[in-house]
């Protein structure tokens, strides 16, 4: 009789028990300061933000002027922009909650970062429709308040559902963020060794006693909330494609946008979460939780959607064809052989062919590669925002109106700044709450001894 093979350790559980596991994940916050690395990644981050916020001063005060807008390619960098924060905010909630949904135990180790990652893109993604309006002072019409000013909701307008979109995905995700925060606070307050932090923790921790009641209580809801998360995520990235679907201009009217936008936001989401594994798992010496199984799972998750994206690509290519317009067949060929052909090129590098190294268990085991393909990905995955822009403004139905887009040095900083903002906000969490859940981490731990 054979032997009963052992599953996949998604966690050390030899090294790691339930006391390990929270001090683990506890101390580098409670007991040990701020290292040299810590520091020097922060300031970096800082002065990011800083040149961040003068470029979104500049434009407030100058106007939309600075980029490199003009009367045809009216839409630039700063929507490019929106549209690839948004799509890693959207991936981050909806990793978790798919994962939740299957009951994937590999989800344990890279869900709170994958989370908090949704609440910082998501944030930095709503800057941009704002500053792109020419007069951001105005953005508030967005929103439907008293008609004391008779000035009513243009609801045909993509910027006004982008709006609610933004707003309800931010608050859903902060609240399904939160709930599952709430027994690690507990654990963080019982682990207090001062009066102000058991305090802070108990006051975030709303009561939490580690009860049945509590845990049941917990799961339904969290539960519940992954099963609204599904589809919530598909719509407000689908109202994101339908910002260019819902036109009439060649290359964009596809009803293939809204399902593309999906699949592309759950790429270049789950190449962020596997930098930020990488990164977590080497700042904060979580080797044990955060393992080479779980790396494998999430590149072969990539390859995946790295073959979706090249079949979306070619079913763009085809149908322009099938559909026999002039104007569709026109613009796909610009992309080959127009001003922007050698940033197609990179972009078809990038999402499609550097991806099918991960077909090699060798190259899904080793970080470095992986984390270069990962970036690589993400930068692929800009490329293709900025060129569904571009491509289409450059070369529309007049031919009269043809122009190019020359970026201009506030688009360079509006374009790298954020990412300052974004490692600001992950590099003061880390030293704030725990990035890792400590209670899911537990169970599989349990779950995998026990088996």
């Amino acid at each position: 009789m054979s032997a009963v093979p052992r599953p996949r350790a998604w966690i050390d559980a030899d090294r790691l028990g339930y006391g390990a596991i929270s001090a683990a994940i506890a101390d580098p916050i409670q007991k040990r300061g701020p290292g040299r690395a810590w520091m020097i990644a922060i300031i970096v981050a800082m002065v990011l933000s800083v040149i961040t916020l003068i470029a979104i001063g500049a434009v407030l005060t100058v106007g939309i002027g600075l980029s490199g807008v003009n009367t045809t390619v009216v839409w630039g960098v700063s929507i490019a922009n929106y549209v690839w924060w948004i799509g890693i905010g959207n991936a981050g909630t909806l990793i978790s909650s798919m994962l939740l949904l299957t009951r994937q135990r590999w989800r344990a180790s890279i869900n709170r970062f994958a989370e908090a990652m949704t609440l910082f893109a998501a944030a930095i993604a709503g800057l941009f429709p704002i500053i792109h309006l020419g007069r951001p002072l105005y953005a508030y019409w967005l929103a439907p308040y008293p008609n004391t000013m008779d000035l009513w909701p243009q609801w045909r307008s993509a910027l006004v559902w982008d709006f609610w979109a933004i707003l309800s995905y931010l608050l859903f995700s902060g609240i399904f963020w939160f709930t599952g925060l709430l027994p690690d606070l507990a654990t963080m307050r019982d682990r207090a060794g001062t009066q102000a932090g058991r305090m802070v923790y108990g006051a975030l921790a709303l009561g939490w006693r580690n009860s049945a009641r509590h845990w049941g209580v917990l799961e339904t809801f969290h539960m519940t909330m992954a099963a609204l998360a599904v589809p919530l995520v598909c719509s407000v990235h689908s109202i994101v494609g339908l910002d260019f679907a819902a036109s009439l201009m060649p290359g964009w009217q596809e009803s293939l946008f809204p399902p593309y936008f999906v699949v592309g936001a759950m790429y270049s989401g789950f190449a962020m979460v596997v930098v930020l594994a990488i990164v977590v798992r080497r700042g904060l010496n979580l080797q044990a939780m955060i393992t080479p199984a779980h790396f494998d799972a999430m590149a072969k998750v990539m390859l995946f959607a790295s073959i979706v994206m090249s079949f979306s690509y070619a079913t763009e290519w085809f149908m322009a064809w099938y559909g026999g317009e002039h104007a569709d067949r026109t613009v796909v060929g610009y992309f080959f052989a127009g001003d922007y052909r050698w940033l197609y090129a990179a972009l078809l590098a990038c999402n499609c062919l550097v991806p099918q190294a991960l077909w090699f268990r060798s190259v899904r085991a080793n970080l470095w590669l992986l984390a270069a393909i990962a970036i690589l990905i993400n930068v692929g995955m800009w490329l293709e925002r900025i060129l569904i822009v571009w491509n289409t403004l450059s070369h529309g139905y007049a031919i009269s109106l043809w122009r190019t887009y020359h970026v201009s040095l506030y688009d360079l900083v509006i374009l790298f700044g954020p990412l300052g903002l974004f490692a600001l906000g992950f590099l003061v969490l880390v030293r704030l709450l725990p990035i890792v859940s400590m209670h899911e981490v537990r169970q599989v731990s349990h779950a995998e001894g026990a088996a």
